[in-house]
């Protein structure tokens, strides 16, 4: 194989996992759960003003060694990676996100996910989709509601592109829909310089931290700390002021410890977004 290779010991240890190494979908159910649950989605680095590098070396240190987090163009490099090393048979899989407007919508193509092939099927992994990202692999064949440990969610065709849907309550919310050939290496170059750079754009006008946390979804989006059962119900709320609130969530629920520099930037950044109240229709 050319190219970086994944330390793999290194990525099990960093999800937590402890189970076999076999190309199966039950291997592949297992990392894709343990991974969402140990591996925060964040965009730290782009509220800090640094860029988003894509290249192997960067995303495991980054992601494994500095016990960070990122998004999905990060976050599915890394498990892509690691599926490779097992002996999975993996694409990536681009999309247009349309989460918070309509099924329809004539957005970017910004989000990268997997396409994974098993004996049962062809699966998508996406471990990259912050508060939402399924749990589960979901069967790319099937458009039957596929149920996993906390939401549900629908594959159906749309045109060409396969659009992804979550159950909120008894409404189907549309998440992304999927081009049905996999990327080029310079179109994920492109969905994420646009997404880590753009004026104005969710990433470069909030901080957003999300994890699966004790049976929820937590969420911090700017100043505002959420956590939502599995049907999309509101448990709690409460606001983050100043580097000790932001010190004490980042690290008692999403398992992040950023330097003191880091910390008060962070902090400084959510306090001001929060200020200016500017929400957001998918938070």
């Amino acid at each position: 194989m050319n190219g970086p290779i994944l330390d793999l010991p290194a990525y099990c240890a960093r999800i937590g996992w402890t189970g076999a190494l076999r190309p199966d979908l039950a291997t592949l159910q297992g990392l894709v759960a343990q991974h969402i649950a140990t591996v925060p989605f964040e965009n730290l680095d782009i509220v800090l003003g640094r860029p988003i590098a894509l290249d192997l070396p960067t995303v495991q240190r980054k992601l494994i060694a500095d016990r960070r987090g990122g998004y999905c163009f990060e976050q599915n490099t890394l498990l892509k990676a690691a599926l490779e090393a097992i002996g999975f048979a993996v694409d990536f899989a681009i999309a247009r996100v349309v989460l918070g407007g309509a099924a329809d919508a004539g957005t970017p193509r910004s989000h990268v996910a997997l396409q994974v092939s098993l004996p049962e099927g062809i699966f998508l992994a996406d471990v990259g989709f912050g508060r939402l990202a399924p749990l589960a692999p979901l069967r790319l064949d099937s458009d039957a509601p596929q149920t996993t440990e906390m939401e549900t969610y629908r594959l159906e065709p749309r045109g060409h592109e396969t659009l992804l849907s979550v159950r909120v309550g008894a409404a189907w919310v549309p998440c992304y829909r999927l081009h049905p050939e996999p990327p080029f290496a310079s179109d994920l170059d492109m969905g994420n310089w646009f997404t880590s750079t753009k004026p104005g754009g969710l990433f470069t006008s909030h901080l957003i931290v999300s994890r699966p946390w004790n049976g929820r979804r937590a969420t911090l989006f700017d100043g505002r700390l959420t956590l939502r059962a599995a049907d999309g119900s509101l448990e709690d709320r409460r606001d983050l002021r100043g580097p000790a609130d932001y010190r004490a969530t980042l690290r008692d629920t999403f398992g992040l410890t950023p330097t003191e520099d880091e910390l008060h930037r962070l902090a400084e950044a959510g306090d001001r977004l929060a200020e200016a109240g500017a929400g957001h229709p998918s938070f």
